[in-house]
């Protein structure tokens, strides 16, 4: 069989990674000084690669994450609030599988935004289904899929990924009562099945008192599946907006 006929099998067969592989060993001399089973284990190892980037590829564009941010350019400092250890474990992202929240809170600039896109890149990394929303974004969506009649299918959609994050809770005025509810659902429809981050100018003790401006009985609801298992981080310090060599929200 000629070696044309072997890439259009390769790609017939989907066998893409495979095929790219090939195309290397040939323009490889030392390919030729391998043994069969060495060459094969290469083109194998470039298939399993490039599915591996086309799945991460893939979860990324639906997790639509505001920026680029990768857990290893966080910036650290005592005054912050967190350290390299807790962030560690957090990109062990096992805590996502076990369904536990994680609530971010911080006055503007101190990098609650990128914190939360950095993790959700790393649970990309991890094989995770990841999906951002800025909050009053979402709840929009939800109030007008429930106007449509389509909010099944749409906290179907919401919930069916592993990681959820919530951006700037709390900074959309008061909630109607229809918004809370619809919070509510997406919240309890994640209740032992996902993981949710949740990020906020208000410190975690006034969201209670946010909620009860529109039901004080959904608040409660709403506090009890969101926080009673989340992991907390307070980020504090001053804004990192105005310096141009570290990243923020």
């Amino acid at each position: 069989m000629q070696i044309e006929e072997i890439r259009t099998k390769l790609n017939e067969l989907k066998l893409v990674g495979m095929a790219q592989g090939l195309d290397s060993q040939l323009c490889t001399s030392r390919a030729t000084e391998l043994s069969f089973e060495e060459r094969l284990g290469l083109l194998v190892d470039c298939e399993l690669t490039f599915r591996e980037n086309r799945r991460l590829k893939t979860l990324l564009k639906m997790a639509r994450l505001k920026m680029q941010a990768d857990v290893n350019d966080l910036y650290y400092n005592s005054n912050r609030n967190i350290s390299r250890p807790h962030i560690a474990s957090l990109t062990m992202c096992n805590w996502i599988g076990r369904g536990i929240n994680l609530a971010i809170t911080g006055p503007t600039g101190t990098g609650k935004t990128y914190l939360a896109c950095a993790l959700g890149h790393q649970a990309c990394l991890k094989g995770h289904t990841t999906q951002f929303y800025k909050f009053g974004l979402l709840l929009d969506e939800l109030e007008q899929a429930r106007i449509d009649g389509s909010l099944r299918a749409r906290l179907k959609f919401v919930n069916r990924c592993a990681l959820l994050i919530v951006d700037d809770f709390g900074i959309k005025g008061r909630l109607t009562a229809n918004e809370c509810e619809l919070f509510y659902e997406v919240l309890d429809g994640r209740n032992g099945a996902g993981a949710t981050v949740v990020t906020s100018q208000l410190p975690l003790t006034k969201w209670h008192e946010y909620l009860c401006l529109s039901n004080p009985t959904t608040a409660d609801a709403i506090m009890d599946r969101l926080v009673t298992n989340a992991t907390k981080i307070e980020l504090q310090g001053e804004s990192l907006r105005p310096h141009q060599d570290v990243l923020f929200d």
